[in-house]
């Protein structure tokens, strides 16, 4: 397809930043979990947080939406692609420093890692999100959590890029964190690292609670196939993959979306599902669920790109 943005901007993006951490018309569905997704007009990998002030402040002078994204584990992007720039913070700002109990780590440092860390360094309070399929920039953005656990809970500092390109401190009680929610869901900032308080503890008992976490997930979850995670909300006073199996719709496909039929909370990708494939799958899914059960369910899978 042709490139939707301005060629002054790649220009100069690429004036500063190394070739391989500027791409044009990058299939998203290479940098998501769900491997779904049409291309993006310009992908930006930041290496630092001078990078994407640099990079917020090309996108105002020249006025290009953007988008940010993690490790891409709760996103589905339409087929039609993103246009504007996506930015993404992968193995390139990754680092994970100790200093006493707090852990410092760069976006794209993922939460398998950041626990496996923590636990080797006997800091205990990471262990829910060792089997997170996430970056801890997106982890922090949702308010990742699983197994009684939640970012909020560990989080205690957020360095983030302003929109006008300004780094700015986030401390835990400005962070607005809730149900699968953050102040960065309207704020528009980058968050680039985090500070995580943990509190001591045995190396042995800490890896001990995260391999019964992984046995769990690995008994449970559809970890051999692509998806975007648990695709749904909770529902108050329920859960979304027990009504969707209540309702008999494990298994149940469109093109080549699938309910799990390992847990019905988790949309897969059969190996050829399209975005409006996983969509439709969900309207039918919402519509199935309200007429059994009278509860509405709502996506928890970020829905990125162009809209037909």
């Amino acid at each position: 397809m042709d490139l939707q943005i301005d060629q002054k901007f790649v220009d100069e993006i690429r004036s500063r930043m190394e070739p391989s951490c500027v791409l044009l018309n990058e299939p998203m569905r290479e940098h998501t979990t769900f491997h779904i997704g049409g291309p993006a007009d310009v992908l930006i990998f930041p290496t630092s947080m001078e990078d994407v002030s640099f990079v917020f402040q090309c996108l105002k002078k020249h006025g290009i939406p953007f988008v940010i994204l993690g490790n891409g584990s709760n996103v589905l992007v339409l087929d039609k692609g993103i246009r504007g720039a996506v930015i993404k913070f992968n193995s390139l700002f990754s680092a994970i420093e100790k200093k006493g109990n707090i852990l410092k780590a760069g976006a794209g440092a993922l939460l398998s890692d950041i626990a496996k860390f923590a636990a080797e360094k006997g800091l205990s309070g990471m262990e829910f999100a060792c089997g997170i399929p996430g970056s801890i920039g997106g982890a922090v953005f949702m308010n990742a959590g699983a197994y009684d656990g939640e970012m909020k809970q560990v989080v205690s500092l957020v360095r983030a890029i302003s929109p006008e390109g300004k780094t700015v401190h986030f401390a835990a009680d400005h962070l607005e964190f809730g149900y699968r929610h953050s102040i960065f869901q309207e704020n528009g900032c980058a968050i680039c690292e985090v500070e995580l308080t943990l509190v001591p503890g045995a190396v042995q008992d800490i890896e001990e609670k995260m391999a019964g976490f992984t046995k769990r997930r690995e008994s449970k979850q559809p970890l051999e196939m692509p998806s975007a995670g648990s695709t749904f909300k909770r529902p108050e006073g329920y859960y979304a993959g027990t009504l969707i199996e209540q309702t008999g719709l494990k298994g149940f496909t469109v093109g080549g979306a699938q309910i799990s039929e390992k847990h019905a909370g988790f949309v897969v990708n059969t190996g050829s599902a399209t975005a409006a494939d996983v969509l439709e799958l969900i309207r039918q899914v919402q519509q199935c669920v309200f007429d059994k059960h009278q509860v509405k369910l709502f996506p928890e899978v970020r829905v990125l790109g162009e809209k037909d």
